[in-house]
């Protein structure tokens, strides 16, 4: 018998919703930050979405979808720093 993972399935739902908060944030402002924070999250739905399917053999592309996305959200940090270093320096 199979055990739900609640805990996946909860991860999976945030990260719906993050990812969709992201577009929509992106659409109204035009900053790419939210839509990177948004692409990021969706990485991390399609690792839980695997997890969840359980798929054998997948460790090594969930271990490079989970990289892409922290990636992406250091990135997009990034943009953050160097955007508010330069208001700074505007002020």
């Amino acid at each position: 018998m199979t055990e739900i993972d609640l805990v996946t399935i909860m991860n999976l739902a945030l990260c719906i919703v993050i990812a969709a908060l992201g577009y929509v944030r992106y659409k109204k402002s035009k900053s790419k930050i939210p839509l990177y924070i948004g692409i990021a999250f969706g990485l991390f739905g399609i690792s839980h979405a695997i997890t969840l399917l359980g798929i054998q053999g997948m460790m090594d592309i969930l271990l490079v979808i989970r990289t892409l996305g922290y990636v992406t959200v250091v990135y997009a940090l990034s943009i953050l720093g160097n955007e508010l270093r330069k208001d700074k320096k505007k002020r």
